[in-house]
């Protein structure tokens, strides 16, 4: 449905006529005419007025169809860092009907926790503002610094709370239940890492015997997760090893110098880390537009030396690629970015 006929609608719904309807707005009777008949269209920031007088969402007040009312919640997740509680219960109360019908349950479900994780979020950033600022005033009292654990997801040394046993028994339950065929990689993906980050190298080895199998297996993972197992086993030597031998095989892999990358940068190498990480984003520069966590990884280098200006001139060549690779320009993605500059500036 068109606007002007939305606004008509809403208006007749509501009891107004089109001169009550201009008079709340400071607009005249024509204007509001002109809207109904498809003449003119409302200025944009009359929408939230409008909106409000109707009692409805402006997205509602487009009257959108069930698809765009889909991209629209995908989009503002991406560009908003808030969300209005009334906006939010909308979007709730819209993903969950669709669920119930079985309409595209699973883009529906997977926008669902997108919305919930979208609010946690927005209130982990508050949780951690005020966690911070309330053990700056008081560094001996122990009362927030669990609360900054929890919203920075940062490491816990209580093993009966760090530990992943959950997320690794859910995953096995996955690969447990996938039947299709082939067999989707990416379970194993996540239950590999997880068992990895646990310590438990046997079982990651057995998982990743399985997945060697699989017809969508991505060979340049092999000697990265077999490198990662040798190092749980504390076996530095074979874990370099078998880097080493898998650079040299296949040199100009944009994937495997990526995580190369990583394996040098959880060893504290900081400096192959490092070239690795532009080599990898190198070898992409034919396939724009790219993903940034190499760069992302070097800011992190940087900040952890100290090197703050170097640091913040890395998030720049991410903002840069946000813009021209990507064609960010008010994304959640680039408010962040520009945060981080700015953050990195002041230290």
């Amino acid at each position: 449905m068109e606007i002007g006929k939305k606004i008509r609608q809403l208006r007749v719904k509501c009891g107004l006529t089109q001169e009550q309807l201009a008079d709340r707005l400071g607009l005249s009777a024509q204007a509001v005419s002109k809207w109904e008949n498809a003449v003119a269209m409302p200025d944009i920031t009359l929408l939230p007025e409008l909106a409000g007088i109707f009692g409805v969402s402006i997205d509602e007040l487009f009257d959108l169809t069930a698809e765009q009312k889909l991209l629209r919640i995908e989009s503002r997740l991406d560009t908003e860092e808030d969300l209005e509680p009334d906006v939010f219960r909308e979007y709730e109360q819209f993903l969950k009907e669709r669920i119930a019908e079985g309409v595209d349950r699973q883009r529906a479900t997977s926008l669902l926790a997108y919305l919930y994780h979208h609010r946690l979020c927005t209130y982990a950033r508050k949780t951690d503002a005020c966690a911070r600022e309330a053990i700056r005033l008081a560094p001996g009292k122990k009362d927030c610094q669990w609360l900054l654990q929890m919203a920075e997801g940062s490491s816990e040394w209580d093993w009966n709370v760090g530990n992943h046993s959950r997320t690794i028994d859910f995953y096995k339950e996955v690969l447990e239940s996938d039947k299709g065929e082939p067999r989707s990689p990416l379970p194993y993906y996540y239950l590999i890492c997880e068992l990895l980050a646990d310590g438990r190298a046997d079982e990651a080895e057995a998982y990743l015997e399985e997945y060697k199998r699989l017809p969508a297996c991505r060979a340049f993972l092999i000697p990265t997760y077999e490198a990662a197992i040798a190092l749980a086993r504390f076996d530095e030597k074979k874990a370099d090893a078998i880097m080493a031998s898998a650079l040299e095989a296949d040199p100009k892999n944009a994937d495997l110098l990526f995580q190369a990358a990583q394996y040098h940068a959880r060893k504290c190498e900081y400096d192959q880390a490092i070239g690795y990480y532009e080599a990898s984003y190198a070898a992409e520069a034919d396939r724009k537009p790219r993903f940034t966590d190499a760069l992302q990884g070097i800011a992190t280098i940087y900040e952890i030396r100290g090197e703050y200006r170097k640091a913040a001139d890395t998030h720049r060549r991410i903002l840069a690629a946000l813009r021209e690779e990507w064609g960010f320009t008010e994304e959640t993605l680039v408010t962040e970015t520009e945060r981080e500059i700015e953050r990195l500036e002041k230290r």
